[in-house]
């Protein structure tokens, strides 16, 4: 019973020191794209569970559907990843 109490007590510290290491509110960073046929850049700040390469393979992919990025755009092939610049 000691043991198991431990092993509790132990995932519950772990637990916490996880959720306590990352910090509250910070921002994710953005990722940017472009297409010939989109004006403007496109900005998309991704999922906790998503990367900028993988936004970019789904943009590209032209099977793909479901996700709202671009504003939505139906354009999929010829995107490219280029750096997001602060606007003046």
């Amino acid at each position: 019973m000691r043991y198991l109490v431990g092993c509790v007590m132990f995932a519950l510290a772990a637990l916490l020191g996880v959720v306590a290491a990352e910090p509250q509110g910070t921002p994710l960073a953005k990722c940017c794209f472009t297409n010939s046929r989109y004006t403007g850049t496109c900005e998309v700040t991704p999922a906790k569970d998503e990367s900028c390469g993988q936004i970019l393979d789904y943009l590209n992919n032209p099977a793909s559907q479901g996700k709202s990025y671009c504003g939505n755009t139906q354009i999929r092939g010829g995107w490219q990843s280029v750096s997001c610049e602060a606007k003046k």
